[in-house]
């Protein structure tokens, strides 16, 4: 059976994501046979396999890292928060139903927990290694019952955890001791070290504070990872961060045309696979950001109107708020908008959902000649098209079926004017279709843009995987690393009280 190790974190957003994506990354280029896990993941930023599973595009990311292709196997149970308090439950990526939050962790967690170690399991049986990402804290004492996806895998799986601390929200030191002693004897046994993340500055500064807190706890700090722009790559949850007014890191160079293309994203509730417009971000010259007022559409060339898992929801949004009728003016005065799974249903004339809101029958933007009707079923594909005369590759993850009644075909939606929509995800990732997207976008609102001919953005995500890579290669312990991979935890980790009540 292969090594593994578990990444934790003292919050959320610590950085288990990208420190997992690069320690997978630096061992594929040693020739270790590695793949990543998340045994549950909660986010609205998916992904959907070859063979059609939606996974947490997260956990897809890390496949690339690995250079693997992604599967179910990597994150069996997925959680798709609806609201506050309940989420759709996808099972091996298929969706499985709808359950609150306190019914999931009443029982149903621990039903699938079987599930969970099969999946690691076998991935270890195919793997020389594998590296587990955990959830939140392993130190949320209210739940630690029913986990599955941090100290509870550890436990059932013999993973020494690395914990990971975000220097840069403050606290690092206090949050690494305290998620330690905060942890049962058993649990804390599997605690093999630190990881600082995101360090600004002179690491010797640093220094004293890593030997007190390793006399303190017994336990080693892995590496000081220093602070790199643009490696958020791939987010798996929008919900924890306001997204109003936050610009998506542009590539730094000047645009090959004489203006510049402003991007507006309406950053509309329950918002999903937000990522989908990283790749306009990534062309020179385009400035991304995300807006919830009207007049911030004002100076914006393309407005985007991203997916979402509350279609009606975002509709009432986009009203309340006063976009709808932003939105309306753009298209009636011909500037560019673009409508993407969800945001390409509140673009259409109805809408009939008995499943997700289950409203009944609502009036969609009407800007798209498009009624849509959410089916039980989810459709989960990968589908491959044209569109501008260029090959265009994408993913679909939506419960609303689209009858499009009119305008020019488009992907599987149409295109009536300036306005846009389809269900598909990741389409604009075609560089030539992104290209000529973009050349179609100028022209309508009347830009001297020219999209750089070069920008490959497989090859760009490519780049960003390899600095994750270096980051653990030039800055982690790895030869202890790669013996707490291969060997496991040693024996003897100090119990540093009071531990779990």
């Amino acid at each position: 059976m292969g090594g593994g190790l578990l990444v934790a974190g003292t919050t959320s957003d610590a950085g288990k994501s990208v420190v997992t994506a690069g320690i997978c990354r630096w061992l594929v280029r040693k020739g270790i046979k590695v793949a990543p896990f998340k045994a549950q993941n909660m986010s609205l930023n998916s992904f959907v396999t070859r063979d059609g599973a939606e996974i947490g595009r997260a956990q897809a990311m890390q496949a690339a890292a690995a250079r693997v292709e992604p599967s179910a196997l990597m994150n069996p149970v997925l959680l798709k928060p609806g609201s506050d308090r309940s989420s759709q439950v996808v099972l091996m990526g298929k969706p499985v139903g709808e359950l609150s939050a306190r019914g999931y962790h009443a029982g149903r967690q621990e039903q699938l927990f079987g599930t969970v170690t099969e999946c690691l399991a076998e991935l270890r049986r195919t793997h020389d290694a594998v590296i587990c990402e955990g959830a939140g804290s392993p130190a949320e004492i209210n739940l630690r019952r029913s986990d599955i996806v941090n100290m509870g895998i550890a436990r059932a799986a013999r993973l020494p955890v690395v914990v990971v601390g975000d220097i840069d929200r403050g606290g690092v030191f206090a949050s690494f001791f305290g998620t330690t002693a905060l942890l049962s004897r058993e649990d804390q046994a599997l605690i093999a070290g630190y990881l600082v993340n995101k360090f600004r500055g002179d690491v010797t500064l640093l220094e004293p504070g890593l030997e007190m807190l390793r006399d303190l706890t017994g336990r080693p700090t892995l590496g000081v990872l220093p602070f790199a722009h643009g490696l958020g790559i791939d987010e798996e949850d929008g919900l924890r961060v306001s997204l109003r007014g936050a610009v998506r890191e542009s590539v730094v160079a000047p645009p090959h045309g004489r203006d510049i293309l402003r991007v507006a994203v309406c950053a509309i509730p329950l918002m999903s696979n937000f990522t989908d417009v990283d790749a306009l971000a990534a062309e020179p010259g385009v400035v991304v950001r995300f807006v919830d007022r009207p007049e911030e559409l004002a100076d914006a060339d393309l407005a985007v109107i991203p997916g979402t898992r509350g279609t009606v929801r975002a509709l009432a949004w986009l009203r309340e708020r006063g976009l709808a009728g932003a939105l309306a003016r753009r298209a009636a005065e011909g500037r560019p908008v673009l409508g993407i799974c969800g945001g390409f249903q509140v673009l259409g004339e109805r809408i009939e959902d008995e499943v997700e809101s289950r409203a009944g029958v609502v009036e969609g933007l009407g800007l798209l000649p498009v009624r849509i009707r959410f089916a039980p079923a989810k459709t989960l594909a990968r589908p491959v098209g044209s569109a501008l005369g260029e090959p265009v590759e994408g993913y679909e993850i939506h419960h609303g079926v689209a009858e499009v009644l009119g305008g020019e075909t488009f992907l599987d939606g149409c295109r009536v004017g300036s306005v846009w929509g389809t269900h598909w995800h990741g389409s604009l990732e075609s560089d030539g279709f992104r290209r000529a997207f973009l050349r179609e976008v100028a022209r309508q609102a009347g830009r001297s843009f020219v999209p750089a001919p070069d920008t490959g953005f497989a090859a760009l995500r490519e780049e960003q995987l390899d600095r994750l890579g270096d980051l653990i290669e030039e800055h982690a312990d790895t030869e202890a690393l790669l013996t707490l991979i291969e060997k496991g935890m040693p024996v003897g980790a100090p119990f540093i009280p009071p531990g779990a009540p």
